[in-house]
């Protein structure tokens, strides 16, 4: 762990502005590779960032959603008792990604959130009780459970391929692929639980014991609870005092969800984040409390929100370039149906690395591998997933999608990624071993 953390402390900068090398570093290997002139590639970036903005509506959405569920109430309070379950060191590493990578499976927005909340609720708990427990440890355990997010209830690209009319509607040939072909599919939830095994025994083995130098939780970094409660004066704060509107408009969403699927419905970006909101909507006391959670969950959002634009403008430059096919054809190039899987997974994950959005990515690379996929007769649900795969993979080191769980434990992503690397390796083997005996 050392030689890696002294890189990353020395050469990592700040998520804003790795976003900020990276456009430059593409703009560079598009000029090189692909002969756009500097003043195309410029316009292709610039047209790039408002590319997505419906889906960083969406993923805002999520995240947004994710923040608010996850501070309620009630799941704060489960969380508490969460927090008091593991007894020793090791067992607290591994609980606390074990908890993360099933909220994560739930929805990625949610697991983010609660894997930095558990993370301080059980560095804390474990102070008091006497443990010597690492905080940088226990928030890398925290943000491993979402490497496992892509295979869930939110996973973006198969819920694209299952909504009829999405882009990648052309690719399928019209015909969507429906989710138990590919999240639900039996060999995609063993893998799953495959991978949270795999990754929790990496997680034991590299975890700090007695002896080693242990970074403990500065102070008690809980934020105190509030529940956005104000002074009850006049008849429209008794509106916002009561029970009543919230549930009425949950029970409505929930009636509405109901309805959706019941009438055919399927499973989609949107279904989720409504199912979510329903929840919380269920969830909590009144509209003070809704709106003191928002404000606090925008805090979080925000530079996410910045920083998405500029991807869409990496995105842009691949894209209107081309540099993206150039990727994807030298892997297609050297496949056949029982390989292109695997290297339809290693091709995902270094286009995630410099764009990484799950939805984005499949914007552009979706239809380019599925009809690779398609020329060599591989099942589209192999295909799909293999982008899913390594879409979740690099996110253990790029620290995009790592800002809202590290802003809750106040830390940087060079105090995990040590950490964080060992869950690349670990899951990249169980994700390539899967997509290997699949595909024969």
């Amino acid at each position: 762990m050392r030689p890696v953390n002294h890189v990353v402390e020395r050469f990592i900068p700040s998520a804003l502005v790795f976003s900020i090398v990276l456009t430059f570093i593409v703009a560079i290997l598009a000029l090189i590779l692909t002969g756009t002139g500097p003043g195309d590639l410029v316009v292709h970036w610039g047209d790039g960032l408002a590319g997505l903005l419906d889906f960083i509506t969406q993923m805002a959405l999520i995240l947004l959603l994710g923040h608010i569920l996850a501070n309620t109430g009630p799941v704060r309070r489960v969380l508490a008792f969460l927090g008091s379950v593991p007894r020793t060191e090791l067992a607290s590493y591994v609980f606390v990604f074990a908890v993360a990578a099933v909220a994560s499976l739930i929805t990625w927005g949610l697991g983010l959130v609660v894997g930095g909340l558990l993370a301080r609720e059980v560095a804390y708990q474990g102070r008091v009780r006497g443990l010597k427990l690492h905080f940088p440890m226990l928030v890398a355990a925290g943000f491993a459970g979402f490497v496992v997010w892509h295979m869930g209830y939110s996973a973006s690209g198969p819920l694209t391929a299952a909504t009829e009319g999405s882009f990648l509607m052309d690719s399928l040939g019209g015909q969507p692929v429906p989710i138990s072909e590919t999240v639900f599919s039996s060999w995609n939830m063993i893998a799953a639980v495959v991978t949270i095994l795999v990754v929790a025994l990496a997680l034991f083995l590299v975890a700090p014991r007695r002896g080693d130098k242990i970074v403990e939780l500065a102070q008690d970094a809980r934020e105190q609870a509030s529940d956005g409660q104000e002074e009850i004066v006049t008849p429209a704060d008794r509106v916002d005092a009561s029970r009543l509107p919230t549930l009425l408009l949950g029970l409505m969403l929930v009636a509405y969800l109901v309805l959706h699927f019941v009438q055919g419905g399927t499973l989609t970006l949107d279904t989720v984040n409504w199912s979510f909101l329903a929840l919380i909507l269920l969830l909590v006391r009144n509209p003070f409390e809704l709106i003191h959670l928002t404000k606090n969950a925008a805090s979080n959002v925000g530079e996410i929100l910045l920083q998405f634009p500029l991807y869409a403008g990496i995105l842009g430059m691949m894209s209107g370039t081309g540099l993206i096919e150039v990727f994807s054809d030298a892997v297609v190039s050297i496949s056949n149906p029982v390989t292109f899987g695997l290297l339809a997974f290693l091709a995902a994950g270094l286009v995630n690395f410099f764009v990484p959005s799950g939805g984005g990515q499949f914007a552009v690379q979706g239809p380019i591998m599925l009809g690779a996929g398609a020329d060599l007769g591989v099942d589209p649900a192999i295909t799909i997933m293999a982008v899913s795969y390594g879409d979740q993979w690099t996110n253990m080191i790029q620290p995009f999608w790592a800002l809202p769980l590290l802003a809750i434990a106040g830390l940087k992503m060079r105090d995990i990624l040590g950490y964080t690397t060992v869950v690349l390796i670990a899951s990249g083997l169980v994700f390539a071993g899967t997509l290997l005996i699949v595909s024969l």
